[in-house]
């Protein structure tokens, strides 16, 4: 298993800071190690209240990769709106098997994937939106 990088500190790690937000453990789990194959650090939490106060903590995030529905009172699409406003150059893909990609909920800039889809699909789509 890859390693978790803590949610407060910076790590010694130069390689990019993902924050994934995925309330399955198997899936952060797999997503997280294929992140970390394709040279992302990774930070990990199953809920948007969660996430949110490791963006607070964190200037180092260089991207976003949640699940719509998390645990938690907060759903993926809130997430991102926050995090687009709060960080609006901050990559966001966005990732869901049941709600539907709605444009008006979904960040300017940011990607909607439909699952099923591979870790691999996810990694290409945070690729294409980080700046190097």
């Amino acid at each position: 298993m890859g390693i978790v990088v803590n949610e407060t500190t910076r790590s010694d790690d130069d390689r990019p800071v993902i924050l994934l937000v995925e309330d399955e453990a198997l899936t952060i789990m797999d997503l997280g190690d294929v992140l970390e194959d394709g040279g992302y650090e990774t930070v990990q939490c199953a809920s948007a209240e969660r996430a949110l106060g490791i963006l607070q903590a964190r200037t180092d995030i260089c991207g976003l990769i949640t699940d719509v529905e998390l645990s938690g009172k907060v759903n993926g699409f809130d997430l991102a709106n926050a995090v687009s406003e709060a960080r609006p150059t901050l990559p966001i893909v966005i990732v869901s098997g049941r709600a539907a990609p709605d444009p008006d909920r979904i960040p300017a800039g940011a990607r909607f994937i439909s699952r099923p889809c591979t870790g691999e699909d996810i990694l290409q789509q945070i690729q294409s939106l980080m700046p190097c």
